[in-house]
């Protein structure tokens, strides 16, 4: 039987894709990561699931739970938040399955990045103004960033800036980004994106932290830094362009 990773998505129900709900509805074991997956995408598990909450297990927990899902004959629907391409740790269940010989396949999701820039409705990539997105992190309490991945390294191509899991270091992440972006640019902050108790809060690189120390914002947001969120100077796109050859 097969393992599917699926991507949640960022928080509304009903931002999980068509295929990833088909296999929740018909998976007869389903482990899903606490409380940043929708209570309501649990109910559409069939009667009798198995139903686990990841929050407070260990990789070897979780990985033994698939192992005998697996030895059972389950299929397992393992919900992720977002999209499990970014910054979901499946990479190491993933290897663990190969190890003991158990299938899996990959349900992408909607990223929580993509429901920021959605409640922003603002696009990411800005003819002349910004082609580059930079999606990345900060060390705090997680794992050590790699060598050369340092808000001072990545910032130097001034290119659109994402980060996540970095909203509780605000006044850290704007004292690296400032020499390189200067304190007038734009910045934003989203926390739950997508969900009824969304936060939105726009400023500069100079007001952000103070607008979310008052806010109390300390978890599930997404920071994005870049003129992009308010682009002077942009050109509309070729793709359109009455200039264009079409044939």
């Amino acid at each position: 039987m097969t393992v599917h990773f699926i991507g949640a998505g960022p928080g509304a129900a009903d931002l999980i894709t068509v295929r990833g709900q088909r296999v929740v509805s018909s998976a007869p074991v389903c482990l899903y990561a606490g409380a940043l997956v929708p209570v309501e995408l649990l109910e559409l598990c069939p009667p009798g699931a198995r139903v686990v909450d990841t929050a407070d297990l260990t990789l070897d927990e979780i990985v033994a739970e698939l192992v005998a899902a697996h030895a059972a004959g389950h299929d397992v629907a393992r919900l992720h938040s977002g999209d499990p391409s970014v910054f979901s740790a499946v990479h190491e269940q993933m290897r663990r399955l190969d190890a003991a010989g158990v299938p899996y396949e990959v349900v992408p999701g909607v990223p929580a990045f993509a429901a920021a820039a959605a409640s922003l409705k603002t696009e990411l990539t800005v003819p002349a103004v910004g082609q580059t997105v930079v999606l990345t992190r900060t060390s705090a309490r997680a794992t050590p960033m790699p060598a050369g991945e340092d808000l001072a390294t990545l910032g130097a191509s001034r290119a659109t800036m994402v980060l996540h899991l970095a909203v509780q270091r605000i006044t850290e992440v704007v004292a690296e980004l400032v020499p390189n972006y200067g304190a007038t640019c734009p910045v934003a902050v989203v926390a739950y994106a997508s969900r009824a108790d969304e936060v939105v809060l726009r400023g500069t690189l100079a007001d952000i932290a103070q607008q979310v120390a008052d806010a109390g914002v300390k978890r599930t947001a997404v920071i994005i830094v870049g003129r992009v969120l308010n682009p002077d100077g942009y050109c509309e796109s070729h793709l359109y362009s009455v200039d264009r050859d079409r044939r």
